[in-house]
């Protein structure tokens, strides 16, 4: 492997031969960990992509030691079946992943630009790429997120499934003011370049949030978000995360991870913390209510409780609960 960092936290493991990276046009950023059968899948429908544009692929293989993603795509990168790179993030976390990626495209192509994100349980649509381009071009929008649709075994609890942990933000495309997720996102250069690195903040590495708490602060620096419904990815999905734990330590999740980043946007504002504590109170002290309200409509209870484990996660943060669920893996 070849060290493309100072810090040798980023190396290529290979690329494909006779890479004009002056022509590429945007380049699509794929995480991988532990998962070496579901990234080829992903790849093949990044390689099954009806566009006209020039797009290369960077993996970030994010298990330093046995690489299993990395060597399982290796061949389609250096047979040519598939432009682009493999890279190894050694420092593990999800955010490192992501800024190992997002920092090897700008070093590497010097005229993309826009850049893509797809996780290596997902498969895009045929027209991925280009729908999410023309969305952030017609909007316009700076960032623009699309539908992350989850894919369960036949033998799935349908109704579980309808939960808001797994229920796109929007339906419909236009300009929104807020984002969540990176799973499914199309970021203009002048954005990276203009955050910096790194991109994702390092201490949401094993809970997830990076991602969130970046799309809030670029939102805070005048960028302007954007959602294509067009444009969606389907998300594989195990069966554990339908169950009731899981779903539950979710949601408590999501809630930290608010209070989390709305400290982050309110930091040396007067009196920041206590308006975020206050907020979380009254989300609380509304919850039941809005639980009641939803339960009124017929659907699942456990989904109905959403409200309440959000605003009961909110108020954890404040005494440092953090649920880093990506500290094992094979239970996310």
């Amino acid at each position: 492997m070849i060290p493309l960092s100072k810090d040798n936290s980023i190396s290529v493991f290979t690329r494909s031969p006779g890479l004009a990276v002056e022509s590429v046009e945007c380049v699509v950023t794929l995480p991988t960990f532990r998962r070496p059968d579901h990234l080829l899948k992903t790849l093949e429908s990044l390689k099954e992509q009806k566009t006209p544009r020039r797009f290369a692929v960077i993996v970030m293989e994010n298990e330093a030691e046995e690489r299993e993603g990395a060597r399982a795509a290796a061949p389609l990168f250096e047979n040519g079946r598939i432009e682009g790179l493999v890279i190894v993030a050694h420092e593990r976390g999800n955010c490192s992943a992501y800024n190992a990626g997002w920092q090897t495209a700008l070093m590497t192509f010097p005229s993309f630009e826009k850049l893509l994100v797809i996780d290596d349980d997902e498969l895009a649509h045929p027209e991925w790429i280009d729908r999410m381009w023309g969305a952030s071009e017609s909007l316009p929008a700076d960032i623009v997120g699309g539908p992350q649709i989850p894919v369960f075994s036949e033998q799935a609890d349908s109704r579980r499934g309808r939960h808001p942990v797994f229920l796109p933000p929007y339906d419909h495309t236009g300009n929104v003011p807020t984002l969540y997720s990176s799973g499914n996102l199309i970021i203009g250069r002048n954005v990276l370049q203009h955050m910096g690195p790194p991109f994702l903040d390092l201490r949401f590495n094993f809970m997830g949030g990076g991602d969130s708490d970046f799309l809030s602060r670029a939102r805070q620096a005048g960028f302007r978000l954007g959602w294509c419904a067009e444009a969606p990815v389907w998300e594989t999905t195990p069966a554990r995360r339908l169950d009731r734990d899981w779903i539950v330590a979710r949601s408590l999740r999501n809630g930290v991870i608010s209070t989390l980043v709305e400290k982050k946007k309110r930091e040396g504002t007067p009196l920041g913390g206590v308006k975020v504590v206050a907020k979380s109170l009254a989300l609380l002290g509304a919850s039941p209510f809005r639980s009641i309200a939803r339960l009124a409509t017929g659907g699942p209870t456990l989904a109905a409780l959403y409200p309440i484990h959000v605003a009961l996660g909110r108020v954890m943060a404040e005494f440092g609960y953090a649920n880093e669920q990506y500290r094992q893996p094979e239970k996310n």
